[in-house]
């Protein structure tokens, strides 16, 4: 590329910071916007709330949510929406920080949104933590938008990562960052690396949702720093493409009850056989 500076957009529902923090770094890159998201949590009929908790977290867990967050509006309360707020707000305070410019929408795909986006006239999107997103929004800069992705794409697409990496036995994780297509990690590869997975049961145990918080807590880093390098790379011109093979590996889920207690019988088993 020129001397011109590649001008990017992050849309993201927050834990950008460290990234921002590198690429605000990158002198031949200039972040004319930050466009976080606020309605993040779609609001379901209390009956289909149940159904679902149910189904991924069993009926003892369901139980307990209803006595501990039941109120008389006939909803379950979540902490998903202030998690959201106190993630958005340390959003906020580092783009201060780096004197980058933030804006808060309502749904990315609305015409509001839409408008905004088209007026930075930017050269490339980067999508870190985001719902899935339509091309009416991915396809607006000029060179299309990258995603970082916790999941050795193609094998594991989806998610949530580890979980399932865990659960087949993988001896490591990937973290992917690849450009976006309309199916979900699917598009181009642009880097990858790979992260030691060792499930210490004596720290553990089979408290694995602890492990699995750890776990992704300490991908941040890395994943930063590989999203950063895929833009100081397009910046410079020097980026490589991999078509992906979607033949191969699939798109993961949320797990559902049973495959939760799978995986804590599988971590038995690999404890008592030395593993």
């Amino acid at each position: 590329m020129s001397d011109k500076k590649l001008k990017v957009i992050v849309l993201t529902h927050g834990g950008a910071e460290r990234f921002l923090e590198l690429v605000a770094e990158l002198r031949e890159v200039e972040v004319v916007g930050i466009f976080a998201e606020t309605a993040t949590v779609k609001e379901r009929p209390f009956v289909e709330k149940i159904r679902r908790s149910i189904r991924y977290d069993g009926y003892f867990a369901t139980l307990k949510k209803l006595a501990s967050r039941f109120v008389p509006t006939g909803k379950l309360v979540s902490d998903d929406a202030s998690t959201i707020a106190q993630a958005q707000d340390s959003l906020a305070e580092c783009a201060g920080r780096l004197n980058l410019p933030i804006t808060k929408v309502n749904d990315y795909h609305s015409d509001e949104a839409i408008a905004l986006l088209k007026a930075t006239d930017a050269d490339l999107g980067v999508l870190y933590g985001t719902n899935i997103v339509r091309e009416t929004v991915f396809g607006i800069p000029r060179l299309g938008s990258i995603n970082i992705h916790q999941g050795l794409a193609p094998l594991y697409r989806g998610g949530p990562t580890v979980f399932w990496e865990l659960l087949n036995g993988e001896k490591e994780v990937g973290i992917t960052v690849h450009f976006v297509a309309e199916k979900v990690d699917t598009g181009d590869i642009l880097l990858q690396k790979t992260v030691p997975l060792d499930y210490d049961f004596n720290v553990y145990g089979l408290r694995y949702e602890e492990f699995l918080d750890d776990f992704r807590a300490s991908m941040k880093e890395p994943s930063a720093q590989l999203l950063a390098e895929a833009v100081r790379q397009i910046a410079a011109g020097k980026e490589q493409r991999t078509k992906q093979d979607t033949t191969i590996g699939k798109r993961y889920r949320l797990p559902i009850k049973t495959e939760k207690d799978q995986l804590l019988s599988i971590l038995k088993k690999r404890h008592e056989g030395g593993r």
